[in-house]
């Protein structure tokens, strides 16, 4: 009966409400777990997030790997290229002596580069068209009335593209508008 009147008549001291208490209780409980929960999933989200971005960044290195694996053996190939265009350019095509030399290894080149242009070494041949920076290497300047300022007179080299990334620049004279020449004395009476 004791115990049924301290059930009946709480002391005067404890004024608390026990369903008050377990409902906020449960409440800091939830809100806690609510915090943790979107913690965890902005953290999944973003290992998914870094995970996908690995993955695609293994593919681009894959496929450049595969695009300019060429790249150093396609470089030392053009020294034999330009070695053979030389050679052409220092035979005389009329002499009967080397004809069949000369045909040889034009035919030679041609094979070279067509072999080279499958695997997307593309030359480049700049003459007459403006300079560029990106894909030229000005080796001269000289002075031009039949060209336009700027633009290739002579190319010394040929350069060389591989998948759209310079291989090697062209090797060039660029031209430059005529110096102005001071009137003489003669002009000037």
């Amino acid at each position: 009966m004791a115990d049924e009147q301290n059930l009946d008549n709480p002391s005067p001291e404890v004024k608390v409400n026990p369903e008050v208490e377990v409902t906020e209780d449960l409440v800091a409980r939830i809100q806690s777990l609510e915090e943790q929960l979107a913690a965890a999933q902005d953290q999944s989200l973003r290992v998914a997030a870094e995970l996908q971005n690995i993955r695609r960044r293994a593919e681009q290195d894959v496929e450049k790997a595969h695009k300019f694996a060429l790249e150093k053996f396609a470089g030392d190939l053009l020294s034999v290229v330009d070695s053979l265009e030389r050679g052409l350019e220092l035979s005389n095509p009329d002499d009967e002596a080397i004809k069949p030399m000369r045909e040889g290894v034009e035919l030679t080149l041609k094979l070279l580069i067509d072999t080279l242009g499958r695997y997307q070494l593309v030359a480049l041949d700049p003459h007459g068209e403006p300079f560029n920076p990106e894909h030229h290497q000005a080796m001269a300047m000289e002075e031009s009335t039949h060209a336009e300022p700027g633009s290739v007179l002579k190319v010394f080299q040929k350069g060389y593209m591989l998948n759209g990334r310079l291989l090697r620049p062209a090797m060039v004279v660029v031209s430059k508008a005529p110096a102005q020449t001071p009137p003489s004395i003669d002009e000037k009476a």
